[in-house]
């Protein structure tokens, strides 16, 4: 039976109902960051992280940025343009290691160690092939985490700062190989390309990955004749499909390798390992089948080199000639044109850095984005890359797991 007595109290309010709250959605605390940018000192690094165009996008949204002063100045930006878009000029590593975050191209040098802070954010290279053990000890003291650029992956699961350095390398081989055959000195005056009647320079090319791909491009634009080898059937085919044209392959056999060298104008070793040195591919007899005033351009010397003959050089010194054959083998190629690798980094850094002042931090940018988190090889002082842990007999942990606990 209907309580009436019930109806009464509703009608007549004797019942008391609050209003329920509003469920509103909690906003991220954005976080203001405090970046530091210290000038180069490892040998002919020219690279900066930063170009002054990203360091304003940050500035103008909130974010405090240090710079050493001259140090956009081998990538041809000036303290000026640095300071015109909101950053503050300081003269000394000290000043600039105050930052909670450091970024920078080459690793952390002996003399920097003293000023890295405990806690510190540092995304630079690792550039294992150079390291020892104590510079991860050194670090891992400190309880820093480290962010290495190459090993950082996007959205495809790709290394997007390897990629854009791979693209330039490979790009700027094919200029270099163009420069030395033209020289009296090196190449006997022969120009890179073709013309109607006259046989096209013949390129041969060692791999089908970035590097590689990128200079059958740029080859093939100058109207040589191009040939590419690799261990891979798959790279290769790869190779063909985003030419989208049928272009001469092959896997690395000797035989057909050294028939292509007896006639080709410019090798390009572009081969490259995942873990460790480059293997060899190229003989010193092949070499020595080549012909006079030939170029060799080993953008594999970075692991060690993929032709039997090449020993590093410097942009100073950057040639030597063995068996009348021109080597060129200077790490670090994308330094040629440090203005053009500079905005390459920070066409990805920017967005990075923006991330972590809207997560609120780096921890909560990692949490969120599995790619960057893939670079982290130091954790708050824990090592987390399998492969330095292995290669250098230290303890790690999984970035995961570690992340997790926190």
């Amino acid at each position: 039976m209907k309580d009436q007595g019930n109806d009464y109290r509703l009608i007549s309010g004797s019942w008391h109902f609050s209003a329920q709250e509003e469920m509103l959605e909690i906003k991220k605390r954005k976080h203001s960051l405090m970046i530091g940018i210290p000038l180069e000192t490892t040998y002919e690094e020219s690279r900066i992280a930063l170009a002054p165009e990203a360091a304003a996008l940050l500035t103008q949204n909130g974010h405090r940025i240090l710079i050493q002063s001259k140090a956009g100045e081998k990538s041809f930006f000036s303290d000026k343009e640095y300071s015109d878009a909101g950053c503050e000029l300081v003269y000394s590593a000290a000043e600039v290691y105050k930052a909670d975050i450091v970024l920078k191209v080459s690793p952390i040098t002996d003399s920097e160690m003293d000023y890295v802070r405990k806690g510190q954010v540092i995304f630079s290279t690792v550039a294992l092939p150079m390291q020892k053990a104590q510079y991860f000890k050194s670090l891992i003291q400190k309880k820093v985490t480290a962010i290495a650029f190459e090993f950082i992956r996007d959205r495809a699961n790709t290394f997007p700062l390897l990629r854009s350095m791979s693209e330039i390398a490979g790009n700027t081989a094919i200029l270099i190989a163009s420069e030395y055959l033209c020289d009296p000195k090196y190449g006997k005056g022969r120009m890179f390309g073709g013309l109607s009647g006259i046989t096209p320079t013949e390129v041969v090319i060692m791999g089908a990955g970035t590097v590689g791909e990128c200079a059958v491009r740029a080859a093939m634009g100058l109207g040589a004749m191009v040939k590419v080898f690799d261990h891979s059937v798959y790279k290769l085919r790869r190779l063909q499909n985003n030419l989208n044209a049928r272009i001469f392959t092959s896997i690395i056999q000797p035989k057909v390798l050294q028939k292509a060298l007896l006639t080709a104008d410019v090798l390009i070793g572009a081969i490259h390992s995942s873990h460790g040195r480059a293997p060899v591919v190229v003989s010193e007899e092949m070499v020595n089948s080549m012909k006079q005033g030939s170029v060799i351009v080993d953008v594999s010397i970075d692991q060690g080199g993929c032709i039997e003959t090449s020993a590093v050089t410097t942009h100073s010194k950057p040639v030597f000639q063995k068996a009348g054959v021109t080597h060129y083998c200077v790490p670090n190629i994308a330094s040629r044109v440090p203005k053009t690798a500079s905005y390459a980094f920070s066409n990805f850094f920017a967005p990075v850095l923006l991330s972590v002042g809207e997560e609120g931090g780096v921890e909560n940018m990692l949490k969120r984005d599995p790619g960057v988190r893939q670079g982290v090889y130091l954790y708050n002082g824990t090592l987390t890359n399998q492969y330095v842990g292995e290669f250098f007999h230290l303890p790690y942990q999984d970035i995961d797991l570690l992340m997790a606990a926190f």
